[in-house]
């Protein structure tokens, strides 16, 4: 089944889920640069991370693309593409 044919809710969640796993690891990741509780490069986990951001931003711009949205579904794609963008921007700029 391809992203495009999921419903907006769906697709949603999952931005969601693909947004917040990533900002937890590029989190853990800065948290670790600057306290160094593990001896291990963060360079790994923190592209991970970001990526995972990217993935959850191109889905909320996958939704707000769709036609016959209802306004409810369309306001949170909005917030969640502004969300995604600061932060994925946050990390680019904390490194």
């Amino acid at each position: 089944m391809k992203w495009t044919e999921h419903s907006e809710k769906t697709l949603l969640q999952r931005a969601f889920l693909f947004g917040i796993t990533g900002i937890v690891l590029c989190l853990l990741a800065l948290a670790n640069t600057y306290f160094s509780i593990l001896e291990a490069p963060m360079g790994p986990l923190n592209g991970v991370g970001m990526a995972l951001q990217l993935v959850g931003l191109s889905l909320a711009v996958l939704v707000i693309r769709k036609r016959k949205l209802t306004p409810e579904i369309k306001e949170k794609a909005k917030k969640m593409i502004l969300i995604l963008g600061v932060s994925l921007m946050f990390f680019i700029l904390s490194i």
